[in-house]
């Protein structure tokens, strides 16, 4: 896992710099060591030509598991943690891309590893190992044909495993990403999945690898479609309104965010990494009946299928 997320990292990166063009930003490479055990790279764009902001991080720790973080696991009801202490292994990579123009979307995927292991133990016998993460979109203003093409894209990954898969995860995307004080989802859904231990870890990390593999696939056909497009002062205004939800999603309702913020040593800047440049709150900014807008707010109160 740990040299998936690395090369992950890598390609992403490319792929990203490469839709910057010559003319545009790269990502300011931060390296970190947690003194608890463990490091990282957090990599960074800002203020580029095509990304507002852009973060592809990998972490790879393996520390004493915190008690707050075994406390957070068995509040979701994971069974066999009542004893301990443990030792955890985690390997992840993470990663947000928030464009300038209001007609490409947000993308946000994270792909995980974690286990855990009697203090001490046998690392080759964890008490508990499970899989984790998927992927989302999440456009101000709605292209069918986009989320055709990131709903097809990750099926075929899906379905390279296990064809219940996609329909499962696709499922329990729209159930997570529910930002429920207001009534609508974060955007037009993808995969997701958690607490994955129901068959042989070599057969989830082959899943979780084509997953992975898909993820520049999935997003850079979109974005060449739509980062050069023309916009108005007032589409540029409703994207930040749609940024505005996005940060109240991660802030209140985001278990990955929760998670990050248990864990001691944490790097902060890195787990808020998910969150806007910029972002607007207005007070009852509410679409106009039968416009581009309202059609956006309409697929995300009732998902619908994609693929």
């Amino acid at each position: 896992m740990e040299h998936l997320v690395r090369r992950l990292q890598g390609e992403i990166i490319t792929a990203m710099e490469d839709l910057e063009g010559p003319s545009g930003c790269r990502f300011v490479r931060d390296a970190w060591v947690r003194a608890e055990g463990g490091e990282g790279i957090s990599s960074i764009l800002q203020n580029g030509r095509v990304f507002e902001k852009a973060g592809v991080n990998i972490s790879v720790v393996a520390s004493k598991a915190p008690e707050g973080m075994l406390a957070h696991m068995r509040a979701r009801k994971r069974g066999g943690l009542d004893k301990g202490p443990y030792d955890m292994f985690v390997a992840g990579i993470s990663l947000v891309l928030h464009p300038h123009n209001p007609m490409a979307p947000t993308m946000h995927a994270n792909y995980r590893y974690f286990e855990l292991v009697e203090e001490g133990g046998d690392p080759d016998k964890p008490v508990a190992s499970w899989f984790g993460g998927g992927c989302d979109l999440t456009p101000s203003y709605l292209f069918e044909e986009d989320a055709v093409h990131f709903h097809k894209t990750i099926k075929a990954a899906c379905d390279k495993h296990d064809p219940a898969y996609y329909p499962r995860f696709k499922e329990w995307c729209d159930e997570y990403f529910d930002n429920k004080h207001r009534g609508e989802r974060r955007g037009v859904g993808g995969i997701f999945f958690d607490d994955l231990e129901d068959r042989p870890a070599e057969e989830i990390f082959a899943f979780v690898k084509s997953c992975g593999n898909a993820l520049v696939d999935q997003y850079v056909p979109i974005m060449k479609r739509r980062m050069d497009m023309k916009y108005s002062d007032e589409e540029k205004r409703w994207q930040q309104l749609r940024r505005g939800r996005y940060v109240e999603f991660n802030l209140v309702h985001d278990r990955g965010t929760k998670f990050g913020l248990a864990t001691p040593g944490v790097r902060i800047e890195s787990v808020l990494m998910s969150l806007p440049l910029t972002a607007r709150w207005e007070y009852m900014a509410v679409p106009k009946p039968g416009s581009r807008e309202a059609k956006l707010i309409e697929v995300l109160q009732k998902p619908r299928e994609w693929a």
